[in-house]
């Protein structure tokens, strides 16, 4: 693939990904209006996306691969740092809260529930299990003919659709705990 095919990719990636990096702007130029760990993810997400969009005229102006990995790895690098940075400073930060509540005496703030947390961890791994289930259909014994294909496709689409309940029931259980 050419390198102005995958520069043209990564531009239509980077403007698609207006939703992360434009709040992640706002929280910056909000200053000490946010929390300090809110801002170093901010800062995180801004490294990442900046470091893609960086790749573009590298990509358009034919630059050697290891340079373009150079870059790509040390944008990456920066963007883990500044976020595991960001995980510890909000782990001090309910802390702190927490200290603070203690002291006037009132309940502790608990973890709000997690609906869209359990919603994608029983989602996600639907596909694979789907994928798994398709590909020990069209397996099972013979060559491979339109019916068992069609038996593989209503396999895998079945499985798919049992992960979607489930992650469905477990997000629905969750909102009301919470």
């Amino acid at each position: 693939m050419s390198h102005a095919v995958l520069a043209l990719g990564v531009v239509v990636l980077c403007v698609s990904g207006c939703v992360w990096y434009l709040p992640a702007v706002t929280d910056i130029r909000a200053g000490v209006d946010r929390p300090r760990s809110r801002r170093l993810a901010a800062a995180a997400c801004l490294t990442g996306w900046g470091t893609a969009a960086l790749l573009a005229p590298l990509l358009l102006a034919g630059a050697p691969w290891p340079t373009i990995g150079a870059v790509a790895a040390a944008g990456a690098a920066v963007c883990a740092g500044l976020r595991s940075r960001s995980l510890v400073e909000r782990g001090r930060e309910r802390r702190e809260t927490g200290r603070h509540w203690a002291v006037l005496g009132g309940p502790l703030p608990g973890e709000p529930a997690r609906p869209r947390r359990a919603f994608l961890c029983w989602l996600l791994p639907g596909p694979a299990a789907a994928v798994a289930a398709f590909a020990a259909v069209l397996a099972g014994g013979g060559t491979p003919n339109g019916a068992r294909f069609a038996a593989a496709v209503a396999v895998g689409a079945s499985v798919t659709l049992l992960f979607l309940g489930l992650a469905g029931v477990r997000a629905h259980a969750a909102a009301r705990r919470g």
